[in-house]
Parts: C-alpha cells; structure tokens; sequence
C-alpha cells in the first residue's frame, strides 16, 4: 500500500468516512464529509476543499512557516511539511494531523 493511499484511509477514518472504494485510478477515495446522499471522490491531498473541510471537521490548525508549514490537531501533535509548495504542503500537513488522529483513535 502507498504511503498516499494509507494516509488517505487514515484522514478518512478520523473524519468518520467510511471508505466505500477506490477510485479507478486508485489515488483517491469514494467518499465525502459534505454529501450524505451520494459519494464523490474525495482526496485532500490534492483538492484545497477536501482539505479545507477536513481541517475543519477536526479541528486542525495551520501555521504557514517561511521554511514549512505546520498542522496542529486538537490532540497537542503536529504534523510539519517542507514548504516547497505552499498549497501541496498545507494539504499534505492537514491530512497528516488528521492521520496522526486517527493512530490515536482505537480500531
């Protein structure tokens, strides 16, 4: 398994998501916070709004640093990127706190 793909899976289960399949490509998720009606792919190691939401939802705060960008969860951890790409790393950082949540978390 991709060290993606397990970070992904793990953001997902801290959120609450359930996994429903992968995508065709197998680099995102079928799944969504937002749509209790239907699913969608759902990645925020690419999408700022998948991100955003799952920032959100777990309350994870974001430092912009000049050399990297931190991501704190409310569970005093925290999750630093190097900040080649202020966006990549900003969404990296967030579904890594949200990882680290869900580690925390019994299976």
């Amino acid at each position: 398994m991709s060290d993606d793909k397990r970070l992904l899976e793990l953001a997902a289960r801290a959120a609450g998501m359930p996994i429903h399949v992968w995508g065709q490509k197998g680099q995102e998720l079928v799944a969504d916070m937002s749509n209790p009606a239907g699913h969608k792919l759902w990645n925020p190691l690419t999408d700022d709004g998948d991100a955003f939401r799952l920032a959100v939802k777990l309350r994870i705060s974001v430092e912009q640093m000049a050399m990297e960008v931190i991501a704190y969860p409310a569970d005093g951890t925290c999750a630093i990127e190097p900040n080649d790409d202020r966006y990549a790393a900003t969404r990296r950082a967030i579904v890594r706190a949200a990882a680290a949540i869900a580690e925390g978390q019994p299976s």
